[in-house]
């Protein structure tokens, strides 16, 4: 794990275990200085110049390059910008156009509700008889039949961790004529992607998780590149014209993914985010992924060891599950505060759901092993049962 393990790049409060950066990832050391020198030498002296001579316009590609190399897509494919929300939206609406013969949209009850918030809402702006249908992740495989325009997914299973074979699932969908859209918001930076052996058609995901690109950070959107310059996308932007800068009264979409551009760049954040990616150079995403497996069974053998109250949520085998491990206890939110209290950060999801995030950049196995003995101490001596860590906040 030498090789993997990095904590000086990132900026962790003394005194904390952080198993949380499946939610937000912590800070690399590197982010602010850069971020000041943006505002201050670029923003601050070049003014709008910095457009053309900082290159903020091409941040969206030249980052989505970076992002394309986690993910295993080719350069060129993948864009940034908006939020996560967003490119599910342009994804779904794009990919029902290629299957306009089809209604319905396949999902699974795992995936993370936004996702279906945003296909729920496309549905009733079509208004043309669309239906989102949603399964249990182990019935996906059987539902996919020949009236799923398009199958939407996200990999890692927010809650629990389950993890979806991706490239089992496209071929599966592809064979029955449907879309594949996945969302890899906890496999980008977690898990090893290879969008281009998936063959999938579309991929989205967010930037402030594994990737450390700040609370914010802007989401991207993957198009196989066959497809790239033949998909319409329903949010047809500004930035996503072939000739922004000809102010055409009409849209006219743009050159393959850049046609997946909507709005303005939000220059500040992609700094962030392109400095934080910079540690990932020279990642190895087969050996990260060996890392994190290794900290994740040290940490359920340790738990099941000393600390009976919790049930595993997470699936048992490790190759089943992303970068976390869930635990299921009825008062899971109050125990949570009681360890986070306590320094060890990890994060609740209703209803009952105790998740923590095993990221071998910055975790190494005596992290575990502390984290354990605070979570133990939690349990066993029910400290978590104080009215002050019952009252729940408003992000949990």
């Amino acid at each position: 794990m030498a090789d993997i393990l990095n904590k000086s790049a990132f900026d962790i409060p003394d005194g904390v275990i952080y198993l949380d950066g499946n939610s937000l990832g912590p800070l690399p050391r590197a982010v602010p200085l850069r971020v000041q020198q943006m505002l201050t030498d670029e923003w601050g002296k070049l003014l709008i110049g910095g457009w053309n001579k900082a290159s903020w316009m091409d941040q969206p590609m030249r980052v989505g390059n970076m992002v394309a190399r986690i993910i295993g897509a080719a350069e060129g494919s993948v864009v940034m910008g908006d939020t996560l929300s967003i490119k599910v939206f342009q994804a779904v609406s794009s990919a029902l156009k290629l299957r306009s013969d089809r209604r319905v949209i396949l999902s699974d009850t795992g995936n993370f509700p936004s996702d279906l918030y945003m296909v729920e809402g496309l549905v009733k702006l079509l208004d043309q008889g669309y239906e989102l249908r949603t399964v249990a992740p182990e019935e996906v495989m059987q539902a996919i039949g020949d009236d799923v325009a398009v199958v939407m997914l996200t990999e890692v299973d927010y809650r629990t961790g389950r993890k979806h074979d991706m490239r089992t699932v496209t071929q599966q969908a592809q064979a029955a004529g449907a879309i594949m859209v996945w969302d890899l918001a906890h496999s980008a930076g977690a898990v090893p992607v290879d969008m281009t052996g998936s063959n999938a058609e579309f991929a989205v995901g967010c930037t402030y998780k594994y990737l450390n690109g700040g609370p914010g950070a802007p989401g991207f959107i993957y198009v196989r590149p066959d497809l790239a310059d033949a998909v319409q996308p329903a949010l047809a932007g500004w930035l996503g014209h072939r000739q922004p800068f000809d102010f055409e009264l009409n849209y006219a979409p743009g050159s393959g993914i850049e046609r997946m551009r909507v709005g303005t760049p939000p220059v500040i954040q992609l700094t962030a985010l392109e400095t934080a990616m910079e540690l990932w150079q020279d990642v190895d995403m087969d050996r990260l992924r060996a890392a994190s497996i290794t900290l994740q069974e040290q940490f359920i053998t340790e738990i099941e060891r000393d600390v009976p109250q919790l049930t595993l949520a997470s699936p048992r085998d490790p190759t089943m599950r992303g970068s976390q491990v869930s635990w299921q206890f009825d008062h899971g939110y109050a125990a949570m505060q009681a360890v986070i209290d306590r320094g060890v950060i990890g994060d609740f999801r209703a209803p009952d759901i105790m998740r923590f995030g095993f990221t071998p950049l910055y975790i190494d196995g005596g992290d575990v092993t502390a984290a354990v003995k605070v979570i133990s101490d939690v349990m066993n001596n029910d400290l978590w049962n104080e009215d002050k860590y019952k009252v729940k906040s408003r992000v949990t």
